[in-house]
């Protein structure tokens, strides 16, 4: 049975990883998209689009009758579901067969049986692979904390909560509802013992249709955030070094994978401890979003193997050996300094150093690239935050995590916050390059240190005044007369000139500078010497204790956005106006909409009174909630939203009038 043309029942980077392969096969591919994804990358590359109508993921994404109908309008004769949404939705799988379509997944069953967190508990249980008991909320019990709610459909963190206070478990467990039943269309939850310094190690198997079945490799996702992976790696520095685990985890992973009678790629996640017992956490009965290092240390295209699977024909009697290691990181348009708030927005440029592969398996040592955006994408509120996955290949573990470091630090990412910071910081850190890595890596080592901007406060001012000075550069250059003088020139000393700019960091930042015949005179840096300046570059000699060093810096303007780039680390400021608008200001006490997105429920009015830290409303942006709480106690004057109603970044929700002694 021949594949021809596959339809991607997705968006994004999976959905450019698929086309990738099917283009190097020789296979037609065909794109669906929602409005809010018109203008995606992944859109422009398909041999096909058809447009799925509406913005959420109910609406395009989660219509299992509209992608099939997609389908056939475009001739597709095999559907590939990616990951999230209905990769794992059992009811999918079968309408897509009944369709008259090849499905590019496991057996319905298998979906099935693996659907359920609690059923396939019981079932790897029954099968003799090690598990975790589930316990039934309502019978959970002060000396069982803390205990785990998680979704029992799905995955990526959606519909998880950590409990630690058992007043808290009710609540808890309706959030938890809440966003199982938006991400995944199935509200139903369910409890385990939480392992607070667990290691968070799966298993890629491989299986055909003739019985063989590959435990190709292991990775170690220990590294997360909301229990959803940030970095990934292949192999696991934990099971290195303890004899005759991988083993033990192999034989696991191929009972589970026998037990279901499954075949295609899949995923058996553990999580185990310092010793190297682990217990059986979930069955992903699809292509999962770190495929890349193993297929990076296998030299296996996973997604080829999937077609081929799909359309009948056998795995290789052996299976390749290990080589190498492979670092992955999630590039994600949030901010983990700031109870990781996922941004919207435009990404004015995205340039990965070191990159020499897109969506495939390296041959030497070097940066892979999968992503779905672009130069010029823009990143919207309905879908999840992640831009792209940097994944290294070298032949040591080390290696790998310096050249991700080191081409994520020199990386170009203009026109949103990112975790580009914490991921360098997360690469270079100590225990992390001692493979002591675990769920609570965070915790252990300080959010707040590891999400420290690269660049210090002194290396973000001389960023700050190489802006001014290329703005300056560019001021000149656009004049209309006399262009060729420097800005600001008189024939007699005169005051200096000063341009703001204000940073999301560290505030306001005015540079008082004065361009003269021998030079710049900079205020608050003295011994300055400016080498060269132009609108996009600046070279400037910094003086030293122990002599000058020459520092070059390169910066792009989008709007009043600045982007600075050099090897102190990145730094972004907004350009401040000369005058500043009445009408730009807002009362104090305001609460401003962090992000943008919808109001899912209100929990004060207005005229009543709130401590500080108590909840007033919340948000859902990126199938997450946000809470929105009072920043002082006082009365709440004003409630401007109601549940429902979608709101922009920097709407005033609310505002709170602080009692007199908060605002001394």
């Amino acid at each position: 049975m021949d594949i021809t043309n596959v339809l991607v029942a997705n968006r994004g980077e999976i959905a450019r990883r698929v086309f990738a392969t099917c283009r190097r096969m020789g296979i037609a591919t065909t794109a669906v998209y929602s409005d809010a994804d018109a203008a995606a990358p992944h859109v422009a590359e398909a041999d096909a689009a058809i447009r799925l109508p509406g913005n959420t993921p109910a609406e395009t994404y989660l219509r299992a009758d509209l992608i099939i109908e997609a389908a056939r309008a475009a001739g597709a004769d095999a559907i590939h579901p990616g990951y999230g949404f209905l990769s794992e939705n059992a009811e999918f799988a079968r309408a897509v067969l009944d369709a008259g379509l090849t499905w590019i997944g496991p057996p319905v069953e298998a979906i099935e049986q693996m659907g359920s967190k609690v059923e396939s508990k019981k079932m790897m249980d029954a099968a003799g692979v090690p598990v975790l008991a589930e316990l039934d909320p309502a019978e959970v019990t002060a000396d069982m904390l803390p205990v785990l709610i998680k979704a029992s459909a799905g995955g990526g963190g959606r519909g998880m909560r950590v409990v630690r206070d058992l007043a808290e478990l009710t609540e808890q467990l309706e959030g938890a509802r809440r966003e199982a039943a938006s991400a995944f269309g199935d509200p139903t939850v369910f409890c385990e013992r939480y392992l607070e310094t667990g290691r968070h190690i799966e298993v890629q198997v491989m299986a055909d249709t003739q019985g063989t079945v590959w435990a190709v490799s292991e990775r170690e996702c220990s590294i997360q955030r909301r229990h959803q992976k940030v970095v990934e790696e292949a192999p696991s520095p934990l099971v290195e070094k303890i004899d005759g685990m991988r083993a033990r985890l192999f034989e696991a992973a191929r009972l589970a994978t026998e037990a279901i009678g499954y075949d295609g790629a899949g995923t058996v996640e553990f999580l185990a401890d310092e010793k190297g017992d682990f217990f059986f956490l979930e069955m992903n009965t699809r292509l999962q979003v770190e495929h890349p290092v193993t297929e990076q240390v296998t030299g296996l295209d996973l997604v080829r193997l999937q077609l081929q699977v799909a359309a009948g024909r056998p795995l290789p009697a052996q299976q390749p050996a290990m080589r190498g290691h492979s670092i992955e990181v999630r590039l994600y348009a949030e901010d983990p300094a700031h109870d990781w708030q996922p941004q919207s927005g435009p990404v004015h440029k995205l340039e990965i150093p070191g990159t020499i592969g897109e969506f495939t398996v390296l041959t030497e040592p070097g940066v892979r690239l999968d992503t779905g955006v672009v130069d010029g994408s823009v990143v919207g509120v309905h879908y999840d935050p992640m831009l792209s996955k940097v994944i290294s290949y070298a032949d040591t573990r080390d290696e790998a995590a310096h050249l991700l470091a080191s081409a994520l630090q020199r990386a170009k990412i203009h026109g949103l916050v990112t975790n580009r910071d914490l991921l360098v910081r997360v690469l270079r850190h100590p225990a992390f390059l001692a493979g002591d890595t675990d769920t609570a890596f965070f915790a252990t080592h300080g959010l707040d240190v590891l999400s420290a901007p690269l660049a210090s406060e002194p290396d973000e001012a001389l960023s700050i005044v190489a802006a001014a000075l290329a703005d300056a550069a560019a001021n000149r250059q656009a004049a209309r007369v006399v262009r060729g003088l420097p800005s600001g020139w008189r024939n007699l000393p005169s005051q200096t000139q000063s341009k703001s700019y204000e940073s999301r960091l560290t505030g306001k930042h005015e540079v008082r500078y004065r361009l003269t015949r021998a030079g710049v005179e900079v205020d608050g840096h003295p011994g300055l010497e400016l080498l060269e300046a132009t609108p996009d570059l600046v070279v400037l000699q910094v003086p030293g204790e122990r002599g000058a060093v020459r520092r070059r810096f390169e910066i792009a303007r989008y709007g009043d956005l600045v982007a600075v780039d050099s090897p102190l680390g990145p730094v972004a400021v907004r350009r401040l106006p000369r005058f500043e608008d009445p009408a730009d200001q807002v009362a104090e006490g305001s609460l401003l909409a962090p992000m943008p997105g919808a109001v899912i429920r209100v929990a004060a009015e207005a005229g009543s009174r709130v401590e500080k830290g108590q909840p007033i409303l919340w948000l859902e942006a990126m199938k997450m909630e946000h809470t929105i709480a009072a920043p002082v106690t006082g009365i709440l004057t004003e409630l401007n939203v109601t549940t429902g109603q979608q709101v922009e970044v920097g709407t005033v929700l609310a505002v709170v009038q602080a009692d007199s002694e908060d605002q001394e």
